[in-house]
């Protein structure tokens, strides 16, 4: 079997790709995985060290823009997943057109390709952002979409032509969105790395407004679980959200990171709100649960707690990080 994973250096996809080749999913026990990666600002090759050796993966730097390298690529692939995006909110904001282009634009090739080349299954990894916000109550997957963010928009828009290409085609394609990931290995500009860090470099962490809105919080090893479901059984042309179950504030989530690092509200620092914030997020996981036996595996308090540990440790992975996104003055 061969599969081919895009954006298999970043935070999710690297996580599923040593999943795959720790031998952890019976089904992929013998496949053969092409990453193909364009090692943007938040793509590290380190993120594959622990299976750099493994005969079984084969590494392609790329953009997957690139028509006639994805396609060649996409040669005898019987497995496509799809996890490369430009996906931080604040930078979209800041300038969308990167967004439209890799979330857009690089989704429709490598669908065109799966399409000439027949692939049996193509999984989209989306987000819940798509869906907008939420006051009560849980989002299903046939919700109307009402993406916020420029991000958020180009993921809606990628996720239509991912449905458009089921639809017109018959091209084998399911869609996963889920709801916040954390874990090892996240670059430090998502809540939870960036304010471990900081904390344990004993600077201020910034807190949007009043810090009251609301995400749901997913293991990133129970989300590529959930997406490993979705490529052994889930149905062509169907929807399926992936969620941990734990949704906390802002406030919240800060009380418990000050906690984990030994910090106290002092190193809190309340910054303008970010436009368009959404209040909050909440998918409905029924349909994964009962269709694919999807349930959380991994407590949020053992989770935050192995994650802390792991920046801890890892100075060597993210001060290098940190550092190279302050000289860029991003």
């Amino acid at each position: 079997m061969r599969m081919l994973v895009t954006g298999g250096a970043g935070f999710i996809g690297s996580n599923y790709v040593r999943h795959v080749l720790a031998g952890e999913y019976p089904a992929l026990a013998d496949a053969d995985v092409v990453v193909l990666d364009k090692i943007t600002y938040a793509g590290d090759k380190r993120n594959l060290a622990p299976v750099a050796d493994s005969p079984r993966l084969r590494f392609v730097q790329g953009d997957t823009c690139d028509a006639a390298l994805v396609r060649e690529l996409m040669t005898d692939v019987n497995l496509m997943v799809h996890f490369a995006a430009e996906s931080h909110v604040d930078r979209s904001i800041n300038g969308s057109a990167d967004f439209v282009l890799t979330n857009v634009l690089g989704t429709q090739t490598l669908l065109q390709a799966a399409l000439d080349a027949a692939v049996d299954k193509f999984v989209h990894v989306s987000t819940d952002e798509v869906y907008g916000s939420i006051e009560t109550g849980s989002w299903p997957e046939d919700h109307v979409l009402e993406p916020s963010s420029p991000y958020s928009a180009s993921k809606a828009a990628s996720d239509l032509m991912a449905r458009a290409f089921h639809r017109t085609h018959g091209l084998p394609v399911c869609i996963t969105r889920s709801s916040n990931n954390y874990g090892r290995y996240q670059f430090p500009e998502k809540v939870i790395p960036l304010f471990i860090t900081n904390l344990l470099d004993g600077q201020k962490v910034p807190l949007y407004g009043d810090g009251r809105n609301i995400r749901d919080w997913l293991h990133v090893d129970d989300h590529c679980r959930g997406i490993q479901l979705v490529a052994e059984r889930g149905r062509p042309g169907h929807i399926y959200n992936i969620g941990g179950g734990t949704e906390l504030s802002n406030l919240e989530l800060t009380d418990r990171l000050l906690a984990a690092v030994g910090a106290t509200w002092e190193h809190v620092e309340t910054v303008t709100d970010r436009k368009g914030h959404d209040r909050r997020y909440s998918v409905d996981i029924t349909k994964i649960s009962t269709e694919l036996g999807f349930h959380p595996q991994v407590p949020f308090d053992r989770g935050l707690a192995d994650t802390v540990q792991w920046y801890i440790q890892n100075r060597a992975w993210w001060e290098p990080l940190k550092m190279r996104t302050l000289l860029a003055g991003t």
